[in-house]
Formats: structure tokens, C-alpha cells, sequence
């Protein structure tokens, strides 16, 4: 295991705290690194604050002032600041370097990390892996975007170790060096143009996943999308392909009956209990992910005959009076709701709406054929509006917040029904996180009964 002594500088600004930066800035400071903290929402007499500055942290906090670069060397950047960030900005002109803290990760964990990345699906394929090599008594941890600070987890992560990694597009753009040992790709679309203004800078941070790869690493990647395909061609990684239209010899893929990994069958398709085709696209490559890095057969059949899902994507939460619940609060983007609208042959009622970026919702309009009702609200609950009336849906209801949206859904249903929480917004006008979104989601089911 690296140590992060091997970091080759002394003079650190952490920008941004939060969970990240907080975790990043107590361990440089515990490696006796000199660190300043610049976070523009932290209150000065916060106890994290207090607790930085007995460490040895010079922390400046309520706005960002220029002279907090003045002798710094590099900056670790919070993933959810911008680039646009003044900050930033004037580091770039000073040719200051700019990371996010998985780059000190990877120089922890070195080769042992399973990267997973793509605009959806993986938070499920990260879960699916882990539980994979869980199963098969590889000793494993799990860290990165979904919910647990990289550093802090590789900081204390053993020799024999694998460190599964869940990276988005923010934390890959602040890579320098970072190499998985194995990488997932799972699919590209555009996304977080907001963030990253171009969808091609979007792309470009994607790919850093496998920028430094060599040919002892392996990219599990998704064949069927042909913006992958087209960039993965020339690269050094040891291409490992999954596909659910093709028969792939070096990769994973299915037909009617069965899972495959290369030629091996692994799992009856009948015996998966994760719902979804979209899913099936995450199974292969947490098979192939796994069986790369050693996961039993028999652990990888127990995972997919008992995981239902992941907590706030496409999970069952409970059947009152037939009526089946799903909280799909992470599909923050229409992408995600068109894959959660096509997991279902029952009549379902929609529950969307959320954060305004800017963009219309008719890609939604193929994926409504089976929406009997629509409950919007948030932002977007006019243009959501106009979709559902475009398409012929007549009973449409708009509300204040998921809570209602729960209620009046259920008044307007009828046995077999599916009730569906799938925004496709993010959930920033109401909620801090799409965690919160779905757990009002799921309380206020669980109020129903």
C-alpha cells in the first residue's frame, strides 16, 4: 500500500470542505502537510473549523479571496466546485495544479482500485461488484460518489484489499495520474452541462478513467454505445467488452436464456431478481468486473438471485392494497427515467419534477406509453406538464413536494398499479440531496399504511 507521503508537495489549499474536503484536509494534516482550507459557506465558529485549526489548518472561510493561493503549490478541489470558480480560474493562470481528492486515493490504494464511472448506473454496478467479491470471500471495500470519502477508505485499506470505487464526472475532471487496476465505463450521454459546459468536456472527464492505463489494466466497457466504441479503440487497457445485443468472446453478454461471461455460463436470466432491462447492462459488467478480479461463480449467483437494488434507484418499497411503490429518486436526468418507464408493463403513475437546467422533457414522450397518471411538481412541473398533456395523458396533478405527490397518487390508483417516483431533475430546488427526496418518498408511503 502507497502512503500519501509520496505526495510531492507541502503547501496545500483544500477549496471547499464538506464531506471531501474535510476528510482530505485531516489527513494531508495528519502527514504533517501545511494546509489552508477555503470554504465560502462553512461558519467560522463551526466545531469542523475548530477541529482543522488545533490540527494545524490555516482555514479562511465566507468568501474567496485571491491571496489564498499565494504560496500554494496545489490545490484539492471539492468535486462539486465549479471551474469557473475565481479560485480556479487564477490557479490555472499561475499554472497551479487542480485535483479532487480521489487523485490522493489512487496514490494511497495504487493498483488495487475497481473505477467505476458513467452517466448511469453506477451507484447499482458499483453495489453489485462489491457484493460480488463480498460473496466470494475477497476482501473488499467500497468508497467514491456513492456516499463514503475515497481517501478516507484507502487511507486504511489493507495489502490484499480491493477498493471499489464509484467516480462521476466532477471527480474524474481532477485527475492527473489516477489508474484503476480495473475500469467500468458503463454508457455516455450528455449530462451536467451546466458543470462542464461542453458535452465534450463532459466526455473528457468520463475518459480519464482509463487515460493512464496501461496493458495490466483492464477497461470493462459497454460495447453497445457506439461513443465508447469509437474512443476505445487505439487505448493500451486490456479491453474487456459487455453487451446485451452481441455475443462478446472476451467480455460479457447474454441471449434468451442465460449470462455469459466469454463462454462460461454464469446465471439463468429466470433466477435475477433486479428489476429492469437497463440492469441487465449493469449485471454484465459487474460480472465482468468481478470475475476479473476473482469472484466464485457461486458468489456471483447469490448477489443476483437475493439484490433487489440499490436504496433511491428502481427500489421496491412496498404493495398497499396492490399498489407497488418504487423510489427511483437518483434519476436525476430524463436517461434515467426513460430506463425506469421501461422496466414496466403495468399501468404506472409518474412522480417527476425537480431542479430547472434549462432543457424540455420531450425525450420522455416514447417512454409514456404505459403512464396512466402524472403527479409533477418542483421547477420543472409546468414543462412536465406540457409533455404529459402532449401526449395524451389526462389526469395530470400538480403539487408542493414528494410528500403530497404520494398522497394524491394513491388516491388516483387502482389495484396493479405501479406509483413511481423517477424525477428525471435533479432535486436541488427543494431537497438538499436525492437521498432526502426518496426517503420522503418512502416515509411517506410507509404513512399510507
Amino acid at each position: 500500500m502507497k502512503k500519501v507521503l509520496d505526495f510531492p508537495y507541502s503547501n496545500i489549499l483544500v477549496l471547499g470542505l464538506a464531506k471531501s474536503g474535510t476528510a482530505v484536509a485531516n489527513l494531508l494534516l495528519n502527514h504533517d502537510k501545511r494546509v489552508r482550507i477555503n470554504d465560502m459557506k462553512t461558519e467560522k465558529n463551526d466545531p469542523i473549523i475548530k477541529e482543522l485549526r488545533n490540527l494545524g489548518a490555516e482555514v479562511v472561510v465566507g468568501s474567496h479571496p485571491l491571496s489564498v493561493l499565494d504560496g500554494i503549490e496545489i490545490i484539492v478541489k471539492n468535486p462539486g466546485i465549479h471551474y469557473d470558480n475565481p479560485i480556479i480560474v487564477e490557479a490555472r493562470k499561475r499554472n497551479i495544479p487542480v485535483i479532487t481528492e480521489v487523485e490522493i486515493a489512487y496514490m494511497l490504494a495504487g493498483d488495487s482500485i475497481i473505477g467505476i464511472t458513467g452517466s448511469n448506473g453506477k451507484t447499482t454496478t458499483t453495489t453489485l461488484i462489491t457484493k460480488m467479491l463480498e460473496e466470494s470471500r475477497r476482501p473488499v471495500k467500497v468508497a467514491g460518489n456513492i456516499g463514503v470519502v475515497a481517501c478516507e477508505v484507502a487511507e486504511n485499506l489493507e495489502d490484499e484489499e480491493t477498493l471499489v470505487l464509484e467516480l462521476s464526472s466532477f471527480q474524474l475532471q481532477g485527475v492527473e495520474k489516477f489508474k484503476p487496476n480495473i475500469a467500468v465505463l458503463l454508457n455516455i450521454f450528455e449530462a451536467h452541462i451546466d458543470y462542464h459546459k461542453t458535452f465534450d468536456n463532459y466526455k473528457q472527464a468520463k475518459f480519464n478513467i482509463f487515460r493512464n492505463q496501461t496493458k495490466e489494466d483492464f477497461l470493462v466497457y459497454n460495447a453497445d454505445d457506439t461513443i465508447i466504441t469509437s474512443e476505445v479503440k487505439n487505448l493500451k487497457s486490456t479491453l474487456v467488452p459487455f453487451s446485451i445485443k452481441n455475443k462478446m468472446e472476451n467480455g460479457a453478454w447474454l441471449d434468451d436464456t442465460f449470462i455469459y461471461f466469454k463462454n462460461e455460463k454464469i446465471i439463468s436470466r429466470n433466477e435475477i431478481v433486479l428489476v429492469g432491462d437497463h440492469n441487465l447492462e449493469n449485471i454484465l459488467a459487474a460480472v465482468a468486473a468481478a470475475k476479473l478480479k476473482g469472484a466464485t461463480n457461486e458468489g456471483i449467483i447469490k448477489v443476483l438471485t437475493t439484490f433487489q437494488g440499490v436504496r433511491h434507484r428502481l427500489q421496491f418499497v412496498d404493495n398497499i392494497h396492490g399498489r407497488l411503490f418504487y423510489n427511483d429518486s437518483k434519476a436525476t436526468n430524463i436517461l434515467a427515467t426513460q430506463k425506469a418507464l421501461s422496466s414496466f408493463e403495468k399501468p404506472v403513475i409518474l412522480l417527476a419534477g425537480g431542479l430547472d437546467r434549462g432543457n424540455e422533457f420531450d425525450d420522455l414522450a416514447p417512454y409514456l406509453k404505459n403512464v396512466k397518471a402524472m403527479v409533477v411538481f418542483g421547477q420543472t412541473k409546468d414543462k412536465l406538464r406540457r409533455i404529459a398533456e402532449e401526449n395524451g395523458i389526462s389526469t395530470i396533478l400538480q403539487v408542493e413536494d414528494v410528500k403530497e405527490a404520494v398522497s394524491k397518487a394513491f388516491e388516483i390508483s387502482n389495484e396493479k398499479d405501479v406509483i413511481l417516483l423517477s424525477p428525471a431533475c435533479a432535486s436541488w430546488d427543494q431537497y438538499r440531496t436525492f437521498e432526502e427526496r426518496g426517503d420522503m418518498f418512502i416515509q411517506a408511503v410507509h404513512k399510507l399504511v
